[in-house]
């Protein structure tokens, strides 16, 4: 392995979870409309629909990750899970607007959320594999960027292209992850030897060893993550509910204002893991912490009428205040900027601390136990914060003290941590 970060090389690894992104970016838009309209789901049962992406994650991509620890071929260890994956998700996707029946459009999107959940851990996996240790957070601001880019161009070019056939956005999808799977294929080259000790255990016997270890650094930061994204997806999953409930804005609106939190996330990828380079991982993402503790605990206290306060002019991603009036910046969209400058800090270098806590041989299972507890968490958040708004007589602004309570144990969870730094040598 390079003593290096080859940027070409990370750019263009990158195109893989580009692929990734475009799909689901695609899927969460327009499933949705899907089940609505054509099918007339109720919204209760749309919801469950939209979280058995997340289920099938839980079950497969841990031991998927596990298993291209172990596997040995000549196109290398990764690679395989990509080419058989890749495929299958691209035929399945651009076959779901093309289902006139439930039984077959289920069948489509089963199809899909089962191979998309064989390529993702290994395809994530081959950056630590080709990247030392002290560049893995800048090289997973580079990946997050192409991720970011990819959810952008599924959501912009995806709604134009929906508005002259439902199918166009799909079938873009589809093209897209055939040929970031070929860029990947044809340029990226996996190591040729691993380390391979006597055995290799699987998931369950690898979480159990972070739960049996002496010092908690992996449990600490596992459990970090799983928090945090509880905390993160209170604003995620409810924000346009939040915005139309207690700020007074149309869904429209609620978007849009919403919108600057992943383009400055995006913005702030590859920034972000420089920054870790120089005060270190886990400094980085208290920081980011605490940042996302303070904007949602304002976001919380600030009256609507202050949130609303115009700050300056914002062409595209600002709200229109007043109708026939330009788009605006307001303080609550200033709050958002900064939370999704605070989300880069924390997503960006999560991964790198956790391969960081392992051999080389067992980067595949250590990403495994990282998507172990954030889907876990995408699955519980939602719910937590769903039953507190309920209980609250539908009171959205809960999510906004929620939050803070969650990123909070995030932090007092990382302050614990000793371990997953970047070395000076490969892990």
């Amino acid at each position: 392995m390079s003593a290096r970060l080859n940027y070409g090389k990370t750019f263009l690894l990158g195109f893989g979870f580009f692929g990734v992104s475009v799909i689901w970016g695609v899927y969460n838009a327009f499933v949705p409309i899907f089940l609505a309209e054509k099918f007339h789901i109720a919204a209760g049962w749309i919801g469950f629909f939209m979280t058995l992406d997340n289920i099938a994650a839980l079950f497969i991509q841990p031991p998927v990750g596990a298993w291209s620890d172990r596997v040995r071929t000549p196109l290398g260890r990764r690679i395989p899970f990509i080419l058989v994956g890749a495929p299958i998700s691209a035929i399945a996707f651009g076959l779901i607007p093309l289902a006139a029946a439930l039984p077959l459009f289920v069948a489509c999107t089963s199809t899909l959320l089962l191979s998309a959940a064989l390529w993702r851990t290994p395809v994530v996996a081959l950056m630590p594999d080709i990247t030392p240790s002290a560049f893995r957070s800048q090289a997973n601001g580079i990946i997050n960027f192409m991720g970011g880019v990819g959810t952008i161009v599924a959501l912009q070019t995806g709604g134009l292209l929906y508005k002259m056939s439902p199918s166009f956005p799909f079938w873009l999808g589809s093209a897209l992850v055939i040929l970031a799977a070929l860029i990947v294929y044809l340029f990226i080259e996996e190591p040729k030897e691993y380390e391979q000790g006597e055995s290799q255990p699987g998931i369950l016997a690898s979480l159990h060893e972070v739960f049996a270890e002496e010092e908690k650094s992996g449990l600490r930061i596992l459990l970090a993550i799983f928090f945090w994204f509880i905390g993160f997806s209170a604003v995620e999953t409810f924000f346009t509910l939040y915005a139309k409930n207690h700020l007074g804005l149309n869904a429209g609106d609620g978007a849009t204002l919403l919108s600057v939190l992943p383009l400055f996330f995006v913005l702030f990828a590859i920034p972000s893991g420089f920054i870790a380079g120089k005060i270190g991982r886990r400094m980085t993402i208290s920081i980011g912490l605490i940042i996302l503790i303070i904007i949602t605990f304002l976001l919380y206290l600030t009256p609507a009428e202050a949130l609303l306060t115009a700050i300056s002019p914002l062409p595209v991603v600002g709200i229109p205040l007043v109708e026939g009036g330009g788009r605006m910046l307001t303080f609550a969209g200033v709050l958002l900027i900064l939370g999704g400058i605070g989300w880069a800090f924390i997503n960006i270098n999560s991964l790198p601390m956790i391969v960081d806590l392992t051999s080389a041989a067992r980067i595949g299972t250590y990403t495994g136990l990282y998507y172990l507890f954030s889907t876990l968490s995408a699955i519980v958040g939602p719910n937590i914060n769903g039953w507190a708004i309920q209980l609250t007589g539908n009171n959205y602004n809960i999510i906004m003290i929620l939050a803070p309570l969650f990123f909070a144990i995030a932090f007092a969870m990382m302050q614990g941590v000793r371990r997953g730094e970047a070395t000076a040598n490969p892990a």
